[in-house]
């Protein structure tokens, strides 16, 4: 089958190509260049707000994962960037896709378990509501631009997906060279929750929702065990065999940052993957110090 997937280069689209190549399926991811004729890639411009339909009839399945990375200090020009990559860039493909003749069954579009905005210890499915924040805006209208394509009939599945666990990219590479050195430590009050799933789990999940035709909407893409930002910190300490418990203080977010980036760093939401356990999923790795034991083993008894 012809899929056709946004953020092919990313963290996660890359591990997907993979595995969809693997299974035998003819991946063409959507670029940001012009496409040399029998290429199998599709071009698009979010921007400019054009793209090639052409290049999207006879895909099976779109996959769309393409958005600005929230990590930085956020300026005025990264929120909008942030925004506008995730919203305008998810309603140019869906229109796109609404208006082919041979449409795709399914499409699998990018969300965030930030639609439900800072929720301290409340647990939370996918039938809680959105949160107030910034992020959950931005995720509640990133899902809404996907109305032209339910509307023309496709299977459109938004995955709110939490942080992707891998030791090759993301939040835990980044934490991994203080941790290592033992300077390493929950953020502000450590009572935020983390909603995590290891990169290959995540990767299976997908293709799971993508041949499960039950599954349409908001399906939450996380491990069923969510953290708290200390408890994480802590067994991320006990992995690696160092002490972290050097407190990242508000006031150093806040100057690294900026304050509204900081203020995402502090908050968390305790997400439950309810209909995707209720669809049969089995997840690889459901305790946390069991995932970072996976991960990190290999590259430590190296080190």
């Amino acid at each position: 089958m012809k899929i056709v997937v946004s953020g092919a280069s990313g963290l996660l689209g890359s591990a997907v190509v993979k595995s969809l190549a693997l299974q035998g399926h003819a991946v063409a991811p959507l670029v940001r260049r012009p496409v040399a004729a029998g290429e199998p890639a599709v071009a698009w411009d979010p921007e400019r707000g054009t793209i090639d339909r052409a290049g999207l009839e006879g895909a099976g399945a779109v996959i769309h994962l393409a958005g600005e990375s929230v990590f930085g200090r956020w300026s005025a020009a990264k929120k909008r960037r942030i925004r506008d990559s995730r919203v305008q860039g998810t309603r140019l493909l869906c229109d796109a896709l609404a208006g082919l003749h041979r449409r795709p069954a399914v499409l699998l579009a990018a969300s965030a378990v930030g639609y439900y905005g800072d929720r301290g210890e409340e647990a939370v499915t996918e039938a809680s509501a959105p949160g107030e924040d910034f992020m959950a805006h931005v995720s509640r209208d990133w899902e809404a631009a996907t109305a032209p394509a339910t509307h023309a009939g496709i299977r459109v599945v938004n995955m709110r997906i939490g942080v992707v666990l891998t030791t090759t990219g993301g939040a835990l590479a980044k934490m991994l060279p203080a941790f290592r050195l033992g300077l390493g430590g929950p953020i502000g009050s450590g009572d935020q929750y983390l909603s995590w799933i290891v990169l290959d789990d995540i990767v299976n999940a997908m293709l799971h929702v993508l041949n499960n035709q039950q599954l349409v909407g908001p399906v939450n893409l996380t491990a069923p065990a969510p953290v708290t930002n200390r408890d994480f910190a802590r067994t991320l300490g006990r992995v690696l065999h160092r002490p972290a418990v050097i407190t990242v203080p508000v006031l150093a977010l806040r100057a690294l940052f900026g304050t509204d980036s900081a203020a995402l760093l502090q908050s968390g939401q305790r997400v439950l993957p309810a209909r995707l356990v209720a669809s049969g999923f089995g997840f690889a790795f459901k305790d946390v110090e069991q995932a970072l034991r996976s991960l990190l083993a290999p590259s430590e008894r190296a080190r």
